[in-house]
């Protein structure tokens, strides 16, 4: 397993990562709205990014889902996924983070969050590993510990997913059912 591609620091804050926060919009999709003729929102979600996030749940990682936006189709979609941590419309993000941290019994070091808006910076500061998708404003990369080569609702979920398992060691562990050869 090549580790060669992410640094030393992080690959220390990943290997006690437990929860795993993403945003949506510009995170699990490319940020950009759709609105159908009766103005319903559509948006855009890479499969390679649901396979990630399903791997990490079997690699032993929680996952949360937290939008500003209220959104059916993010609904569907977390629940397709089988996250059942989505929260929704919400303002204030650090304060889903402290209930997610009771709920679970977990401390922030504990926890990595994915963002790519202003409003994601109070995740980055109590944390311990804040990670930008590659198009996250300049702040928000600035702020992070990580920032995928992807853009985000392109693969940038993944890129965290797998850089995550690689880090605690389940990697080789979880591919192993895909890379043997069918017995015959």
């Amino acid at each position: 397993m090549d580790l060669s591609p992410y640094p030393e620091e992080v690959l220390r804050r990943g290997r006690g990562i437990r929860l795993l926060i993403l945003d949506v919009d510009g995170v699990l999709t490319d940020g950009r709205l759709y609105f159908d003729a009766k103005g319903e929102t559509l948006k855009v979600f890479h499969v390679r990014d649901g396979h990630g996030i399903k791997m990490a749940q079997r690699g032993g990682m929680e996952v949360a889902l937290v939008s500003g936006r209220r959104s059916d189709a993010a609904f569907h979609r977390a629940r397709e996924l089988g996250v059942t941590r989505f929260y929704e419309g919400v303002r204030d993000k650090a304060a889903i983070l402290e209930e997610l941290l009771a709920a679970l019994n977990l401390t922030p070091p504990q926890v990595a969050a994915v963002g790519d808006e202003l409003v994601d910076l109070p995740l980055f500061h109590r944390v311990g590993l804040g990670v930008a998708v590659a198009d996250a404003v300049p702040e928000v990369r600035a702020a992070a510990h990580w920032v995928t080569t992807l853009p985000g609702g392109q693969g940038a979920v993944r890129e965290v997913c797998d850089l995550l398992l690689k880090a605690q060691g389940r990697w080789e562990e979880l591919v192993r059912p895909w890379q043997e050869p069918a017995a015959g």
